[in-house]
């Protein structure tokens, strides 16, 4: 059975980090990317920052310089190292991975207080 299942979500101030992982198990094919994106209230779902099985990375405008994507292949785990958070970072961040077609988590909530 297919499972993407995200951790590392929390509360944090303005300024703070926080790392994100999502561990995929079950598939039958190989991953051939990995990503995160968010969804904050009333917006529309977003890209944060994917990465290839071989290691290259894409990044948001937004968070370019910021955040930092990384992936265990070993272990079919994503990262996400979120450095110097912004209010505007709060949203429910979402684990895409990618065989042949998408499978998503169910998210973790990240807010950042002013």
């Amino acid at each position: 059975q297919v499972q993407v299942v995200e951790s590392g979500g929390g509360l944090v101030q303005a300024g703070g980090s926080l790392r994100l992982s999502c561990a995929a198990s079950g598939f039958r094919r190989s991953i051939r990317e990995m990503g995160w994106y968010r969804q904050a209230p009333g917006k529309q779902r977003e890209l944060v920052a994917s990465i290839t099985s071989g290691g290259s990375a894409n990044y948001a405008d937004s968070v370019q310089g910021r955040f930092t994507i990384s992936i265990d292949n070993t272990k079919n785990t994503v990262y996400l190292q979120m450095n110097s958070l912004k209010p505007e970072d709060t949203a429910v961040y979402i684990c895409n991975t990618y065989t042949v077609i998408s499978y998503w988590g169910q998210g973790t909530q990240v807010t950042v207080s002013s």
